[in-house]
């Protein structure tokens, strides 16, 4: 059975101290309440070793919002693969839209980032989706896969073991709309047909794939109702941490 995952991306929000109150609570209501799959958070850098502190990563896994395509060296302001690792954090987010469209970070860049995580023992939540123009010009099948062969499908079977995929559709993230379940449910499917053609059937079925894109605690339990959907890469959401596990619930329904 592949993993169920629910996992949040904090991205520029809560300093220090209200990303250790917010982790606290998190961590706290779950292991009170167990929850019925995987559970992420994925912090600012400056937030990791402390959170690492605190959490129970039996319960709350960690991770961050990215990493370096280099492996040290003089690249002021950088962090490391190496350095993620050091803090306690088991995961990374790479390839998230906003890290592309606003950073530039291109497949090339990216191939290098996933390699480096994952030659530091980091997982990889690896991003993938399409803009509004794309998906009204039917393209969202060709970008994903073109974004997935430029920056993941050169890796190893056993490489692959350690990837996360998430579908973004960038037009849903922050916009309040929402790919309908259906429609997020069409395009997991396509993308775990696309790993099935690259690394066979069994390890396209035991590979996670998250939909990220305004998911709620309204909309969690259709969407992950859905054959394809593994869980969610929740943003805005993951940061109260009511609503947070309101998703993370919807895996008991």
């Amino acid at each position: 059975m592949r993993k169920k995952i629910v996992a949040g991306n904090w991205k520029m929000n809560e300093n220090l101290q209200e990303g250790l109150a917010l982790a606290k609570e998190i961590n706290d209501a779950l292991v009170a309440d167990k929850p019925n799959c995987g559970v992420v958070i994925c912090t600012p850098f400056i937030h990791l070793a402390k959170v690492a502190d605190l959490l129970d990563q039996n319960v709350v896994a960690l991770g961050a919002e990215n990493c370096a395509d280099k492996e040290k060296g003089a690249y002021t302001g950088e962090v490391s693969a190496a350095m993620v690792k050091s803090t306690g954090a088991q995961y990374v987010i790479l390839g998230h839209s906003e890290r592309r469209q606003y950073y530039g970070e291109t497949a090339a860049i990216l191939k290098e980032k996933v390699e480096l995580a994952l030659a530091n023992d980091l997982k990889v939540i690896f991003c993938c989706g399409e803009t509004l123009e794309e998906r009204e010009a039917e393209k969202q099948n060709e970008v994903v896969k073109a974004e997935l062969e430029g920056s993941v499908f050169h890796l190893s079977a056993e490489a692959w073991k350690n990837i996360v995929l998430a579908y973004e559709p960038i037009w849903a993230i922050g916009t309040g709309k929402t790919a309908t379940s259906d429609q997020a449910e069409e395009m997991l499917a396509y993308i775990r047909s696309i790993v099935a053609e690259k690394y066979g059937q069994e390890a396209a079925e035991d590979t996670t794939i998250l939909y990220g894109g305004s998911c709620n605690a309204k909309n969690a339990s259709e969407l992950f109702a859905k054959p394809d959907i593994d869980g969610g890469l929740i943003g805005g959401a993951s940061l109260k941490a009511a609503d947070f596990k309101a998703i993370i619930d919807a895996w008991k329904k």
